[in-house]
């Protein structure tokens, strides 16, 4: 079975603040230090280390695609990693890199930059299970009550309904599906002038399959704000004293 792994790593991080990464002089947070990496390289090594992965696709602005493929050669990677030009949207960066791959692909994971503490394991049943059902994310279970209010006015709200926490999960990455499934879903959104906020809102549109939840972990943290910086630092030295 042939997977590709798409990662995005085209966005401009403003969520990040004034936190400049060191050789772009930017505050792009795929591009932060980690370990004295940037946080994408951190992410691809996981996933070339997975005997289940074929192929990575790295979307990037066309700006730092240069500077993005000396990095990747320098890894000497144990899979085949190619950098494409990404667009102004996490949508379109994953649409460029999913033209990219090789339409004999069985399946194609699509996996966020700023999250490098994805396992092994997590990897390999959310494959599994996309395999068997044609489309699977990660996710966790809410643990804190959710509160449906209206909108917001003068920094206050009101409580319209408490929503019952036993059917929400929240999203991650990796998401995997059928190549020709989420190639179809790409095409019907760019038809329908429609932008997901991940690729599984496009998948379910199409109504074709229900899109299953692998149960990952709180270790899969999205790096977006300088203080997610700590927490990843700690998972990091953690990863290498359990290696």
């Amino acid at each position: 079975m042939r997977v590709a792994v798409i990662i995005p790593a085209a966005g401009l991080g403003t969520r990040m603040g004034r936190v400049p990464a060191e050789k772009t002089g930017t505050s792009r947070k795929q591009f932060m230090l980690l370990e004295g990496l940037p946080i994408f390289l951190h992410t691809v090594r996981k996933f070339a280390a997975s005997s289940r992965v074929s192929e990575i696709v790295v979307a990037v602005r066309a700006e730092d695609r240069e500077w993005v493929e000396g990095l990747l050669r320098e890894e000497r990677l144990e899979r085949p990693v190619r950098v494409v030009e990404g667009g102004e949207t996490r949508q379109q960066s994953v649409e460029h890199a999913l033209a990219a791959v090789d339409p004999s692909t069985d399946l194609v994971a699509v996996h966020d930059a700023v999250r490098p503490f994805i396992d092994l394991e997590t990897i390999a049943k959310v494959i599994d299970e996309a395999a068997e059902s044609g489309a699977a994310i990660v996710g966790v279970v809410q643990v804190d009550t959710v509160k449906q209010v209206g909108k917001v006015q003068a920094g206050h709200t009101r409580i319209r309904a408490t929503i019952p926490r036993d059917r929400l999960v929240l999203a991650q990455t990796p998401q995997v599906f059928r190549y020709d499934l989420l190639k179809r879903a790409f095409e019907q959104a760019r038809a329908d002038d429609f932008t997901g906020t991940d690729e599984a809102s496009l998948v379910e549109r199409l109504d074709m399959v229900e899109v299953r939840v692998v149960l990952g972990s709180d270790r899969n943290i999205k790096i977006t704000k300088p203080s997610d910086m700590e927490l990843a630092r700690l998972f990091s030295r953690e990863e290498k004293v359990e290696a």
